[in-house]
């Protein structure tokens, strides 16, 4: 079958161990489901499979690809939970030691099929497009957990989101909007911050630019850069939730004092659970919220897509389709 996999690692070039071509059909064992993949999106975590990061080399060739939606072997519309967890766990998938995500240990969905375990998948409603919901599993997931599991914001709340443009960024802005937050973005770019304010933000302020308010919440992604900003603009007994570190992860200065003294919480936050997912699908299916795609390409010109996703040279998301 048609696939886009990872034959090599490159840590300096990854889009060097990038292959576009054929590979085995998969094969669903007991309490799996094949899904027939309609669209698929991009993640951070494709390039990072290629440097070898979170995969072993007895594991390639690998086809990328953590998101996906298509159709089951009912033919049921679905979008595809990229969580692994061990059959024997109970609970929160994201909490199981022995979890990993497609592309790690099991095949991923840049491909014509994916399997996956039957309860990996959500129902996609008819009024969501295939490569809409194909943006959902990863970015738009953990934003969803960032904002209301981790974060426990409510409406009418304020939230600071770090670094408008990314995948992560862009879903934090639309959601916290569409829960009725009060929104401020941040970015280093003129234009991502006015397409922060087309989508949704209340406020837009260049990175570092003092806040004319304290926020209740910030949601960090960009890590070492941002930091400071993010523990100065939060109000005494504030929440900082982290999901990644983009800008690298240590610290000139974590600020413990303003963090116990203005008994502040940080909190982390990874990915998200499948009832989260389908939580996440209803809420913008009721709302009307849908995802800032960047562009759509067919899935032969995935290196393509790469190429813009290594650049940033993207706001939003990109999708594979077929």
């Amino acid at each position: 079958m048609f696939a886009v996999y990872a034959d090599s690692f490159h840590p300096d070039d990854p889009l060097q161990g990038l292959v576009v071509g054929e590979r085995p059909a998969p094969v669903a064992p007991d309490g799996w489901t094949t899904v027939t993949v309609k669209a698929a999106s991009l993640n951070h975590h494709d390039l990072w499979t290629l440097r070898g990061v979170g995969i072993k080399a007895e594991r390639l060739p690998m086809i990328l690809g953590c998101d996906a939606a298509g159709l089951d072997e009912d033919g049921n519309e679905v979008v595809v939970h990229a969580v692994i967890s061990d059959p024997d766990w109970d609970g929160d998938e994201t909490l199981d030691p022995r979890r990993s995500l497609l592309t790690e240990v099991h095949q991923g969905t840049f491909a014509e099929r994916v399997v996956v375990p039957r309860r990996n998948v959500v129902a996609k409603p008819a009024g969501m497009s295939f490569a809409e919901a194909a943006c959902l599993p990863t970015a738009w997931l953990t934003a969803y957990r960032m904002l209301f599991t981790q974060g426990r914001l409510v409406p009418g709340e304020s939230v600071l989101v770090q670094g408008a443009g990314g995948g992560v960024a862009t879903a934090l802005i639309v959601l916290g909007r569409a829960a009725g937050l009060r929104v401020l973005a941040t970015s280093r770019d003129e234009a991502k911050l006015a397409r922060a304010l087309d989508l949704g933000a209340h406020e837009a302020h260049l990175s570092g630019t003092r806040l004319p308010t304290k926020v209740d919440a910030v949601m960090e992604t960009v890590g070492r850069a941002t930091w400071e900003h993010s523990i100065r603009s939060l109000r005494p007994g504030g929440r900082l939730v982290i999901s990644g570190a983009t800008s690298g992860p240590k610290l000139d200065d974590a600020l413990l004092p303003q963090i116990f003294f203005k008994q502040m919480s940080v909190i982390g936050s990874t990915m998200g659970t499948r009832g989260e997912l389908a939580a996440l699908v209803a809420m913008m299916d009721a709302s009307g919220a849908r995802p800032l795609i960047d562009r759509e390409l067919p899935m032969e010109r995935a290196r393509e897509a790469f190429e813009a996703m290594a650049a940033g040279d993207l706001f939003g998301k990109i999708v594979l389709t077929r």
